[in-house]
Formats: C-alpha cells, structure tokens, sequence
C-alpha cells in the first residue's frame, strides 16, 4: 500500500503470507494472527496507520516499527523531496528522498542526480539546494564550513525562519514558567512550612541565624536538593534552545529575545525566609531589607510590615528583649544602658565634681589677653633660685637656675593649674654681645626635677620665644612663648636654665652666628652683664576635689550598688583621658593621670599601677575601645 501527499510519501510492503503464518502460531494475538479474519484485522490496523501519517508522522512510524520488528511482514519505506532534519526517528527499512541530511551536517544528494549526465550534476544540485533550502527566496552559498542563502531583493529575510525563531523562544517561555513553578512548590512545600513554624519569634533573626536552622534540617536539605537537580534539567533543556535560537538567528537583522532563568541562591531563601516572617501582613509579603529594618512592600500594598523583634548580640545590640514587647530591649550589653527601648552607649557623669578642664577662652581672646599681659591670667607663684635675685645684675658666664613653684599641696590643695604662657622681662648691659639662652623643664603635678619633661622650644611645630622690647635705653625685652590652648600643659614648677651665648656676624656669610663665651679670669674683659627683673606664668586654676577622687576609686573594691562600679570606672576613664589628653608634644603621650595620682592624691606606687591594669581591662570590654600607648614620667 502507498500513501503520498504533496512532496511526501508513505509505502508499506507488506507479505501476507507471513502475515497468515505469524497469525496461526500467535493462536489469535490482538494486533495480527489467527485466522483470515484476524489478518484482515490486521491490514485494516496498518491503513489506519498510514492514515494516520499526516498527522501525527512520529508516532505513526514508532508503532509500525514495533510491528515490523514484531511480525517480519511489513517493510516501511518513506519518500521525501526536502531534507530529513526535521526528522528524529531513523528506524525505518528504508528512505528515498532527493536531500538527505545525515548526523554530522554533510548535505548528500541520493536518487534523482546519479540518473542525470556528470555535466549537469552540479548545476542540478546547486539549484535543488537553493530550491529547497531557501524556499525559492535566494541562493545557497556556501563558504568556510558554513552555508546561507544569498536572499534575493524581494525576500530580504530569507535566513530568518521567523516561525522557528518564535517557536524557540515560545519554549523558552515555557520553561521560564516551569523555573517559577519549581521554585514556587519549593516554597509550598511541607519541608519548608515546617522549618517556618519552628523558628522563634522573641528575638530578630538575622540571616546567619536563619542559616544555622537551615543546615540543621536534614528533610529541607533533601527537599532542596531535588529542587536543585530539577532545575538543572531545565537549565540544560535552555541551554540547548539557545543554542538552537542562536544558531537561527545568526544571520537574522533582530536579536533573539529571552530571559535565562537564574538560579536563587541560599541567600535568597534566607532572606524569603524573613520577608516571610516580618514583611507578611498583606496579601502579598514583602521583600525584608536587614541592613534597614525595614520592609519594601509591593506598589498596591500600603503596608505590609509586622512587629520586628529586637536585635540581640554585643555592643549596642539587645542582650534580651522584653518579655511583654519583643520589639523593645529588655537588657543591654555591659558598657550600654538602656534607654526608650534601646541600648546607648553609657556616658560617664559629669566630672565637674572632681576635675573641671573646661575654659572659655578662644584662640584670638587668649593671645589680646596675653599680649596685655593681663593679671587675671597671672598664676602667682613662688620665685626660687640659690643663682641669682630678682631684678639685680649678675654675671651670665655661668649657668644660673631658677624656678616658679605653686607648692599646691600645702597652700592650694583644692587647685590644679594649667599653664598658657611664660615670661621673663631680660635686660643687658650696653653694647653687650651677650644672647641669654634658657632650657625649661615643666613638672605638672610636683615631685622631684627628675619627673619634669623638657620644652621643646622652636622644634616640630612648638612656638618659639616672642620677643619684645620694653625700654630700648636700658636694653630690656620681655621674652614670651605662647602655648595657647594648643600646647597648655599642667605645671605645678616651672624650672629655667638660663645659659648666655655670644652673638656675632660673620663676614661671609652675612648671616648672625653664636658661641659659647670663655671663662673670663680677667674681669675687665667681661664681656657684659644681665638681670631679670620678672618671671611670670600665665595661665588658670581649675578646681579640684582629691577626696571625691579617692572615693571614686574606693567604689572599685568596695560599690554601693551593683551598677555604681561600672559607673566609677567609667569616669576614672574619663578622667584619665581629659588629664592625658594635655601631655606634651612628643611621639608619645606622657602618663600624666598616674602623676596626679602619685602627688596629688599621695597615692602608693603599687596602688597606681592596680587602678590603672582595672581602667586598661574595664575599657577593653566596651565597644570601639580607643587605646594608646602612654610614656612614664613619675615614679
């Protein structure tokens, strides 16, 4: 029997009389056997087979297959006039067609052409390529392993199979939602409602908790995992599309159009997870945004965020929430206290009861008052020296010591003292060459010379000596250097070492020069003579309370309450930075609170060295500790 329409065409040889003896050794089988009557069955079953060919081809020759291999009395011969790509099923008798397209991309020609003259063979095959391969549109070419139509002017998208093209990207489409709902009974599954149900609701969940219950369940694992490789069969089925789209649309003017489904990561389910849990108080949840604290809720939802539990962990973070309001604080974190519902950094009381260090003066103030010479700067104090007297001549040749001592201790107990200036009003004998040159020491809290740092005068950005004159007869100027709030220090002695230098000019270099003078043994060649008529130290005095101090650190042994240790110790904190943070310029700051401790407060140095190893473990445990080396200067 033969069965043709158009260009395709359908035979079936069939031999019945191995048809007859297939039926009578069967006894009467469903399909062919048995008598005549059954054989007729059997030949009414194959037309309706080649009937069916039309319209369904694969299954159509699948089943005839499975009865030519089942009987051995059929033979299946299909003919086509266009290439076989379109075909998947390859188990056929035999297939006559004039293209054949084999698994490896070469174009053959079989049938027709092997009758033609050698001559008229490639002119036949060119035109039966270009006919059937470019639909009568224009011209195969072929180039370089690669073939495609030279489209003629009226068909000038002959290489765009735009059914094709649409019909990938429909699959594609399709598999775009098969993604969603892979994805979308992921979330519906019992597996995952479970692991939702059994996460807490007193504290706030961040994602690394969230992840900690997630590796935890095994069945979640599993249900995961088939997710996973459910996707990527999909992924593969895309990829091969793609391929396909690509190569369809490779000489198409327009780009394919898709999406590539991507896969979502843990992260992704980790934050569904809290969308689920915080932002679900409308018909659509929300998306949760952690480092916020707050829901993105969809455009046609006014609001879809639920109570957001507290936060717990260290530093500002909740130790516990409160039973009765999960979203508030219930405790906080040492170094924290606990105000409207959240933690706060604790901040040290007041130290105006134990050390005042503020001033209200200014920069441009301080310098007009300065340049005054104004006495409500003046820090009065107490002149010293075994050298040399008050406004009285003396011989500089030698090194002269002086100094300007508070003895705070004995008369001002209740003072500390800083120090904003220093000036000497100098006056030299006529024509002298003689320059005084001083070396000051400053000791802030008292004790012996040995506890004093050096001024660095001039050097590393320190202000110099400013000098003015007062009495231009008598040669005499006031020598001032200006600390101002930048360099203010304490001081409770003011030691000076007051050297004289010779200044000369030298001839070749016109530039002034200095020389230590030589020891004169002959009085008439001194050289000149000096006198200091005042030594003053502006500045100010702050108040102090050294027993409220001692107090303070009596409450580190013995609190009187449970949280008035912890109070005590941040203000020693405080009180140790405010005090330091006035050292003087160096690459290290110059332990001052320990000197304070030692001579102010008459503490033991073994008592010194304890309250500070309390301060240096106290602050460790706050958030964002600021440490810093300190020098020693006391002993």
């Amino acid at each position: 029997m033969s069965f043709a329409v158009g260009e395709e065409s359908l035979t079936i040889f069939v031999d019945k009389r191995k048809l007859s003896r297939k039926s009578e050794s069967a006894g009467g089988g469903p399909v062919v056997g048995g008598s005549g009557n059954s054989s007729a069955v059997a030949l009414e079953t194959l037309h309706q087979l080649a009937a069916s060919y039309f319209i369904d081809r694969e299954s159509t020759l699948r089943r005839l297959h499975h009865i030519q291999i089942a009987t051995g009395a059929i033979k299946v011969t299909e003919t086509r006039t266009g290439p076989l790509g379109c075909s998947n099923y390859d188990n056929l008798d035999s297939v006559s067609s004039v293209l054949v397209q084999s698994p490896e991309n070469k174009v053959q020609l079989l049938g027709l052409q092997v009758l033609l003259p050698e001559y008229l063979r490639e002119r036949f095959v060119t035109a039966a390529l270009s006919y059937i391969t470019c639909s009568s549109e224009g011209e195969l070419v072929c180039k370089e392993n690669d073939c495609w139509c030279h489209c003629s002017p009226s068909f000038p998208e002959c290489n765009c199979p735009d059914a094709d093209i649409q019909a990938m990207e429909d699959s594609l489409l399709q598999i775009q939602d098969s993604w969603a709902m892979y994805n979308q009974q992921f979330e519906e599954s019992e597996e995952f409602q479970v692991l939702l149900k059994r996460l807490p609701d007193d504290r706030f969940l961040n994602t690394t908790a969230i992840s900690q219950f997630w590796a935890g369940d095994a069945s979640l694992q599993h249900r995961y995992q088939q997710l996973g490789a459910s996707l990527k069969v999909l992924l593969k089925k895309t990829h091969r599309v793609v391929r396909r789209l690509f190569n369809l649309c490779k000489r198409c003017h327009r780009q394919p159009r898709f999406r590539l489904p991507k896969e979502r990561s843990l992260s992704y389910w980790w934050n569904r997870i809290q969308s689920l849990l915080y932002c679900a108080e409308s018909t659509l949840p929300g998306t949760f945004l952690e480092q916020s604290h707050s829901c993105t809720c969809p455009y046609d939802q006014s609001s879809c965020q639920g109570p957001i539990p507290c936060a717990l962990g260290e530093g500002p973070a909740c130790a516990h929430c409160a039973p009765d309001n999960s979203t508030r604080c219930g405790s906080c974190n040492p170094g924290y206290v606990l105000a409207q519902g959240l933690c706060r950094p604790e901040v040290a009381e007041s130290l105006d009861n134990f050390l005042g260090l503020e001033t209200d003066l200014q920069d441009l103030e301080l310098k007009y008052l300065l340049q005054k010479r104004d006495s409500r700067l003046e820090v009065h104090s107490i002149f010293i020296s075994n050298d040399m007297r008050l406004g009285s001549w003396f011989d500089p040749s030698w090194r002269k010591r002086m100094l300007l001592t508070l003895k705070s201790n004995k008369y001002k107990p209740g003072l500390v003292h800083v120090m904003l200036a220093l000036s000497l009003q100098i006056c030299l004998t006529k024509n002298s060459t003689l320059e005084p040159a001083m070396a000051i020491y400053v000791n802030p809290f008292g004790g012996s010379h040995s506890e004093s740092w050096f001024m660095p005068v001039n050097e590393g950005g320190f202000p110099d000596w400013e000098r003015t004159t007062v009495d231009a007869a008598a040669q005499c100027q006031n020598w001032t250097i200006t600390l101002g709030n930048r360099w203010k220090t304490f001081f409770e002695t003011v030691h000076v070492y007051l050297r004289s230098r010779i200044k000369s000019l030298d001839d070749s270099s016109n530039e002034t020069i200095y020389y230590e003078p030589l020891e004169m043994s002959d009085p008439s060649k001194n050289l000149g003579y000096m006198k200091i008529n005042t030594m003053q130290v502006f500045g100010y005095s702050l108040p102090f309370d050294p027993e409220a101090i001692r107090d303070l650190i009596l409450q580190l042994d013995y609190p009187y309450t449970q949280g008035s240790q912890d109070s005590a110790l941040l203000q020693l904190i405080e009180l140790r930075d405010r005090v330091n943070q006035l050292s003087p310029p160096g690459k290290v700051r110059l332990d001052l609170f320990s000197c304070l401790l030692r001579h102010r407060l008459k503490l033991a140095n073994n008592e010194v060295g304890r309250i500070q190893s309390s301060l240096r473990a106290f602050n460790s445990k706050l958030p964002n500790p600021v440490e810093y080396e300190t020098g020693k200067l006391c002993s």
